[in-house]
């Protein structure tokens, strides 16, 4: 028997951290950005997981957080950033982000789902340790992952001729709530 579990930002979040470097990096802010179209679908085979997917719409990137910089990120600030990160994605050619698991391993917490992550056009294999939590009547799965963005053809934004540049790793982390079934 196959089943199908499908989750979307009603059912949790999906959000990336970035870091700052370079020589004025204290000027520089360390994002919180939160992915707000999503949906992961899990396809299970009996009792277990068979197949994963993760699908973003790249143009659903809201700042949602800011730490460091000199002073806090105005909201035509916030605007600015989401601009230039949409730019930097190629969100007008490439509207999605995609995960797809297709090799899905029981852990210690979890599971390891190992597939191919696509970002820009590009895919390069992708391994997330998901976790999972038994809350009585739902399900807790969590994860965090890091992205190395050249490895996406995505060149981290800088200014002040490179003094300030978001970090090349990112951070994204995932929680969702699932309902057991009857």
């Amino acid at each position: 028997m196959t089943d199908l579990w499908t989750l979307d930002a009603a059912d949790g979040e999906l959000q990336l951290r970035t870091g700052v470097k370079g020589r004025a990096a204290r000027m520089g802010h360390r994002l919180t950005i939160e992915m707000t179209r999503w949906r992961a679908t899990v396809r299970w085979t009996g009792a277990d997981p068979v197949a994963a997917e993760l699908v973003v719409e790249t143009d659903s990137f809201e700042v949602i957080g800011s730490r460091g910089g000199v002073k806090g990120l105005s909201g035509p600030e916030k605007a600015l950033v989401r601009s230039n990160a949409l730019s930097s994605l190629g969100a007008d050619r490439f509207p999605e982000i995609r995960f797809g698991a297709d090799v899905i391993e029981q852990s210690e917490r979890g599971y390891l789902l190992t597939g191919t992550l696509e970002i820009r056009g590009n895919r390069h294999e992708h391994v997330i340790d998901l976790h999972t939590e038994d809350l009585g009547e739902s399900w807790r799965i969590s994860a965090e992952s890091t992205v190395r963005q050249s490895d996406f053809g995505i060149k981290p934004y800088s200014l002040l001729m490179g003094s300030v540049q978001v970090a090349d790793e990112v951070t994204l982390t995932f929680t969702a709530v699932h309902a057991k079934d009857d």
